[in-house]
């Protein structure tokens, strides 16, 4: 199965863009979660308005689809500023970065997402940009070249990176203020999804958000994505409002079961227990034996498996717990029937 495929993907998928903009909060008030960094992004942002400074350049860190992206649009808008967005691997040529940073007007926020896949040479041209807003450019060919340096309004740098152990120690100092981003509890899950059916204008009763909550792997993005699918079969199906009935139906023709694990998942512990008996096994071998990509079970399948207690990672490989044997015979026993 592509990871692209699947409803339970931490990624991105074109279908959240869609509706993206009208359920995502626009300020701190709004934004459900992530207490601690919420309330100090709140007393950093009042300080930078009370001195007319630029925020300190910000650094969000986590796993994919934890809001990330929400914050740094709301950063921009507690500041009143524009935001300015772009990716890691967008940024390939020094050019590149010198026509977004010489398009920033004084106080924008850049917001760059993978800034962890930053090719080296941008890293560095970043630095001076951040400490100084000054850049410095290299122009000529051989022999003739020189440098330029071009003065920058003051702005605020807003990272985003799943891979914060791949950043740079020289690029992690120069952000004043680092934040990482957990998954989420099923309050605040059960409490996004309320949200979302009031700005999407599907009713949604407190048993279906608590089942949905429960299914949605401690992620805000999995949880609209859910909420909306759900939304169709009871549009269809249903009376127009989502009940526990029509939610526990939807939800098992999506093949997500009551851990929050789909198709996928249960071929990964199904193989670990029934091939390699139960471990460990190595992830290069349990690839090959599903015919997936290694960074896809590394990426995508174990990290919530591991969170859960399905498995454990050891030195000699995945090893299967007590917990996926019992969740396997379930649902080996229910394709039974």
């Amino acid at each position: 199965m592509n990871k692209d495929e699947r409803i339970l993907t931490n990624d991105e998928l074109a279908d959240d863009i869609d509706e993206e903009a009208n359920i995502r909060p626009q300020h701190l008030d709004e934004y459900v979660g992530q207490s601690d960094v919420k309330e100090n992004l709140r007393i950093f942002i009042e300080a930078a308005k009370l001195r007319s400074e630029p925020l300190d350049h910000v650094l969000l860190y986590g796993p994919p689809g934890l809001g990330k992206t929400t914050l740094a649009h709301i950063i921009a808008n507690e500041l009143g500023s524009n935001i300015r967005t772009t990716t890691g691997p967008a940024i390939e040529k020094s050019g590149d970065l010198a026509a977004v940073l010489s398009n920033l007007e004084p106080g924008d926020v850049l917001f760059i997402d993978e800034i962890h896949r930053l090719p080296k040479f941008i890293e560095e041209m970043l630095y001076p940009a951040m400490e100084d807003f000054e850049l410095d450019i290299v122009v000529g060919g051989e022999g003739a070249s020189r440098s330029i340096k071009i003065d920058l309004p003051p702005f605020t740098l807003v990272g985003a990176t799943t891979r914060a152990g791949d950043i740079s120690s020289p690029l992690r100092d120069r952000f004043g203020i680092v934040s990482k981003l957990n998954y989420y509890s099923e309050d605040e899950l059960k409490s996004i999804i309320k949200r979302t059916s009031k700005v999407l204008g599907m009713d949604i009763n407190d048993d279906a958000a608590t089942e949905l909550a429960k299914r949605s792997r401690k992620t805000p993005r999995i949880a609209n994505r859910l909420f909306k699918r759900v939304r169709d079969f009871a549009s269809v199906l249903g009376n127009g409002k989502i009940d526990l009935q029509i939610t526990k139906e939807a939800l098992e023709r999506l093949h997500v079961d009551a851990f929050g694990l789909d198709a996928l998942d249960i071929e990964y512990l199904t193989n670990l227990i029934e091939k390699f008996n139960g471990g460990p096994v190595g992830v290069e071998t349990m690839a090959s034996a599903m015919g997936e990509e290694i960074s896809s079970l590394e990426d995508v399948v174990e990290p919530y498996l591991m969170q859960e207690g399905f498995i454990k990672r050891t030195q000699r490989g995945r090893v299967a717990t007590e917990k996926a044997y019992q969740h396997i015979d379930v649902e080996l026993d229910n394709r039974l029937f």
